[in-house]
């Protein structure tokens, strides 16, 4: 065998052939960039909308795969984040009570959750692949389980909404040859004052399980305002990669947490609260191509490894459905459990044309006290459920009483009105779709299946106080009491 008379020259060159084929592998490699869109329901043009026109989703639409029948995991946005990022349910892990695992101290320890053993989620897993990790609108990570920001992003910015990819935000940091896998987020429906009025509320139309009332009109325009926006937005991304000539190396996913804020779409498992737009655009992806199959928020995170051709990690319960000879899912699984301090607990099961809800808890109304009570349209509602001027459809979700058990019929009620639970011809598919969720608790390990923990509850009660009124705060009200107590007395202690 030859040798070089030159010392370490064949070092040298293998260190230079191994650092350019690492470059080459790198460029060679696709960028992923999530668009997360934050209360936001698909009232865009590419689902049929024809109130108003949003044109640059659309062309995102058109340019890739739009997704008909999308779930989010949970109507709510920490337990779909959690979910999404892991690839896991947020029942599988421990994270499906809104906003818990914040390292709060309480008089029972501190509200912590680590993942289970094999669980890593996606930031982690692109850097170790060698990818430049940022997340535009840090602020909405809201993850309900223990991590690390340092460990998850190189760039991570608090502040929402688009910057841009200039000085350093979003793409604009990662380093000339690395790809990168990026989040920004969106703040859609959550967008305020800063989406101009534009949409008439005498020009919207309003769902039949609403009293088509002035303020639930304005809410529904409002939407639409936010939505105009939000379209503006994407087109600045777009344009944005265009610009910087990495818009033919990246896969986009344009998805939203869940439905917009007013009652029976966000926190709850209808159609609106759970069923979200999702467009996935890029190389390898064919354009124009449309799909009517479930895709659970769960997939997301399946598809996004392994569009950067990185290994889905054995844990992961989503899946890849770009994956060439994807076999479609039979039925998927939403959850609803503790939101901010209302305590509840729903599990939805979706199959090709039948949704079924299971409430556990039928002491209580699904006009549960909760965050939006102070709202205009909220003491409307309760005015009027008081005075009786609300009709029998919009009784099903404003009355004083619920089912255990509903069962719609999507493909001819999909505002899931008519509850087929009760119906004798419907018995083998109720039958049915309690079998399924059965085998998903037990095949899942269904963590919400248990009540919170002394720890959870408290953490709640120190973040919302007197408003925590469910009687599963019972149990611990005087450990919150006396914390309250010494709480004053430190206060008191300490002033001269």
């Amino acid at each position: 065998m030859r040798t070089s008379t030159r010392p370490g020259l064949g070092a040298a060159l293998f260190a230079a052939v191994a650092l350019w084929a690492a470059a080459a592998g790198a460029a060679s490699k696709k960028n992923v960039l999530w668009i997360y869109l934050e209360d936001v329901s698909g009232w865009f043009g590419c689902y049929g909308e024809t109130l108003i026109e949003t044109p640059n989703i659309d062309a995102l639409a058109r340019g890739g795969l739009r997704l008909e029948r999308f779930y989010t995991p949970a109507g709510v946005c920490s337990a779909t984040r959690s979910a999404v990022i892991t690839g896991l349910m947020q029942t599988s892990i421990g994270a499906h009570h809104h906003r818990s695992a914040r390292g709060v101290e309480t008089p029972a320890g501190r509200d912590l959750n680590p993942l289970p053993d094999g669980v890593t989620p996606l930031p982690v897993l692109f850097r170790e692949a060698g990818y430049y990790t940022f997340n535009e609108g840090g602020g909405k990570d809201d993850f309900n389980f223990d991590w690390d920001p340092g460990e998850f992003y190189d760039h991570r910015e608090r502040r929402w909404n688009f910057k841009g990819a200039e000085g350093g935000s979003e793409w604009s940091g990662c380093p000339e040859g690395q790809p990168f896998f990026g989040q920004i987020q969106l703040a859609g429906g959550k967008l305020g004052r800063a989406a101009p009025k534009v949409i008439d509320p005498a020009a919207v139309e309003v769902p039949p399980y609403y009293p088509d009332i002035r303020p639930v009109r304005q809410e529904i325009a409002h939407h639409y305002d936010c939505l105009l926006e939000t379209d503006r937005a994407v087109g600045e991304i777009v344009a944005a990669l265009k610009r910087d000539g990495l818009l033919e190396n990246t896969v986009v996913f344009l998805f939203s947490d869940h439905g917009y804020k007013l009652h029976r779409h966000k926190q709850f498992l209808y159609e609106g609260g759970i069923q979200m737009p999702c467009i996935v655009a890029g190389p390898g992806i064919a354009k124009g191509a449309v799909r009517d199959d479930l895709v659970s928020g769960i997939d997301i995170s399946a598809a996004t490894l392994a569009v950067a051709g990185i290994a889905i990690p054995g844990a992961v319960e989503g899946r890849d459905f770009l994956a060439d000879g994807y076999a479609p899912r039979e039925y998927l699984v939403a959850a609803r459990d503790r939101c901010d301090y209302t305590c509840e607990r729903i599990r939805a099961v979706v199959t090709p044309r039948f949704k079924y809800l299971r409430n556990y808890l039928t002491d209580r109304p699904f006009m549960n006290p909760s965050y939006k009570d102070p709202w205009p349209v909220s003491k409307e509602f309760r005015r009027m459920m008081a005075a009786g001027e609300m009709d029998e459809t919009q009784q099903i979700f404003f009355g004083d009483e619920r089912p255990g058990e509903e069962l719609y019929d999507l493909a001819n009620d999909p505002h899931e009105i008519n509850n087929l639970a009760g119906d004798p011809a419907f018995a083998a598919e109720l039958d049915r779709h309690r079998g399924l969720l059965v085998a998903w608790i037990a095949e899942t390990g269904d963590r919400g299946q248990e009540p919170e923990s002394e720890v959870g509850l408290l953490a709640a009660m120190i973040r919302w106080g007197e408003r925590c009124v469910n009687p599963e705060y019972d149990k611990v009200r005087p450990l919150y009491e006396k914390w309250k107590a010494d709480r004053q007395k430190g206060k008191k202690g300490g002033t001269k």
